[in-house]
């Protein structure tokens, strides 16, 4: 078995950039830190974390509606 080169390791990390960075810019904007995003790389704590911040007060949301 072939090992694979720097350059197809360079296309992973650029591909993983790419597909984590807008994840991370989005739970930024609920108000949340963006370290959140790695709980998706775990199986099953990423289904209970998709459910938690779907039903979760999010502090970015409730700081705008305060007077």
């Amino acid at each position: 078995m072939e090992s694979l080169s720097i350059w197809h390791w360079l296309i992973v990390i650029f591909f993983c950039v790419v597909t984590i960075y807008p994840y991370v810019r989005i739970v930024k904007r609920t108000g949340h830190s963006g370290w959140w995003v790695l709980t998706g790389l775990l199986p099953i704590v990423n289904l209970v974390m998709l459910w938690v911040f779907a039903f979760a007060r999010w502090p970015a949301i409730e700081s705008d509606r305060r007077p």
